[in-house]
């Protein structure tokens, strides 16, 4: 049975959002993919052409996803008291999923985002939170070098921090350096 082009896109999509979710970008094949969604690798290809043009797709979908995810924890973020952990641990959540890497393993490809945007939400409930206390720009580079660090912090965390010179849990779980992220955070956006 044929099934309609955004039908297949969207299952395909799917699937291979388990298989980054489940082993990484490696885990991404055509051939695993076409197997679980019931189709031939020509016909994944078909939807996609290449597997990096499927990685790379895959990695939209999940911006996607990363941005539908943030704003429905914006939604009632300021109503809720505006806690930058609770900000902080849902990005942290969509990378650990597979797209710090795949998104990491693309640049590395070559890949460049245009800019997306994906977390322009994130920076416009930041900044409303102390309006002109600090310059949008500010508010901005903060963002984006929390979004850096979770991006890479499934790839990289542990070897970072080992090479600071941390030991034990504090360098092998994400969980001290998110507390330290919210903190800085805070603090450089004049929220404590």
């Amino acid at each position: 049975m044929r099934r309609p082009p955004e039908e297949a896109r969207r299952l395909i999509l799917d699937a291979a959002e388990r298989f980054l979710a489940e082993g990484g970008v490696a885990a991404v094949q055509v051939r695993a993919i076409a197997a679980r969604v019931g189709m031939t690798d020509a016909g994944v290809n078909h939807h996609f052409g290449t597997r990096d043009r499927l990685l790379e797709a895959l990695l939209r979908h999940g911006g996607r996803k990363i941005r539908a995810g943030v704003e429905e924890v914006l939604d009632n973020w300021l109503d809720r008291g505006a806690d930058i952990g609770e900000l902080v641990d849902a990005l942290a959540f969509f990378y650990r999923r597979g797209y710090g890497e795949l998104a990491v393993a693309l640049h590395a490809a070559g890949w460049r985002d245009e800019g997306s945007g994906m977390l322009a939400p994130v920076v416009d409930a930041l900044h409303a939170l102390r309006p002109g206390a600090v310059p949008i720009e500010d508010t901005r580079l903060a963002v984006a070098a929390l979004h850096q660090a979770l991006a890479t912090e499934p790839l990289y965390g542990p070897a970072f921090r080992r090479s600071a010179g941390l030991t034990g849990r504090t360098a092998t779980t994400p969980g001290p350096q998110l507390r330290w992220w919210t903190t800085h955070l805070a603090r450089s956006l004049g929220l404590q």
